[in-house]
Parts: C-alpha cells; structure tokens; sequence
C-alpha cells in the first residue's frame, strides 16, 4: 500500500478507509520508532534488520537527494561495513562544499543520529523542517515518508532545526527502509 496516495487522516471518511489507515500509521509509527532506538543504542546489527532486503537503502545528507551520488548499501554490504574502518566520502558539506569524509559508523553517530531523534515530532508524509534546500524526496522515492522533526530553539532563531527522514517500502508485509535522508537549515 502507498501511503502517498492515502486521503490525510482528516478527510477519511470511510469507517474501513480509516481503520485501514490508522493501522497503516500505528505499524509505521512503532517501525520508525524501532529504527529510531537501534540507532540511539547503535546497534547497527539491529538497525541493519530493517534495510530492505532487495532493494537495500541510501543516505543521503540533505533533502535534495541525488540517486547517482548518494551511498547506497545492500543489506550484506551494510553489515560489511557497519564495523569496517573504510571510510566513504558521503557527500559535500553546505556552506563550505568541504568533503564529509567518515567511516559508516561514524556517518551514522556524527551525521544521521547528530540528536537525540527519539524525541523527535513524528509525521507521516509531509513535512515540518522548512530550509532553503530543494526538497526532490518524493520526486525520487516510492513508499512512505516518516519525518523525525527537532524544532529549531529560540536562541538561534529557529534555524537549528533538524530532521531525520525514512522512506519505507512494503516487503511481504513489513516495512523496511530504502533511504535514510538528513535535513536542517543549510547556509
């Protein structure tokens, strides 16, 4: 099921259309927040369990995507790696264009998981962060888009905002991530 094509929650009216939905929403929910703790706890052997198993997943560093630069791993070079000291350029740095030069654990502790994203605002196919990046998630990836959303603080404005994304796909019946996609303010 796509959830992009779902109604919002608002305009179900359906009694079978809603609990179909709310169910979809409650197993994603409970999804997001298990890969939320795996990588909170890095167990990367855990986290691992959610890469989809055909078509593996990619990281991309900011919301403007780009499928032909952006790392991508199957599930065995996930595992291969996730202990590896071999270290990847991921992408450039915005503001500096410097490389972002880290192992894939590293990545993972220092890029994706920078905030404590179990306290997070959960949303489901829209989204909260608002920057100044180009935002091609959709235009690029089928399935259902989980924003982890950190409000930015007064102190600086608003603009140290940060979000966690997931892009799930459905696989015999579970959801599994395709692509993990970083975005905050950019300069």
């Amino acid at each position: 099921m796509n959830l992009w094509k779902l109604p919002r929650l608002s305009r179900v009216t359906q009694p079978e259309a809603t609990k179909e939905t709310l169910n979809v929403v409650g197993r994603l929910k409970v999804r997001n927040n298990e890969v939320l703790q795996s990588l909170k706890m890095k167990d990367y052997a855990k986290f691992s369990t959610f890469i989809h198993p055909e078509k593996g997943m990619t990281f991309s560093m900011y919301s403007y995507v780009n499928p032909q630069k952006d790392k991508h791993f199957s599930l065995a070079d996930f595992r291969k790696y996730s202990s590896s000291p071999i270290k990847f350029t991921w992408g450039e740095k915005d503001g500096t264009g410097d490389p972002l030069i880290l192992s894939l654990k590293d990545y993972l502790e220092q890029w994706v998981f920078k905030k404590d994203f179990t306290q997070s605002q959960f949303s489901l196919n829209s989204y909260q962060g608002q920057g100044n990046t180009i935002n091609n998630i959709r235009k690029t990836y089928e399935g259902s888009l989980v924003e982890n959303y950190i409000p930015g603080t007064e102190e600086y404005g608003l603009m140290d905002w940060n979000s966690l994304f997931f892009v799930f796909s459905e696989y015999e019946g579970q959801y599994y991530l395709v692509a993990v996609i970083n975005n905050s303010w950019t300069t």
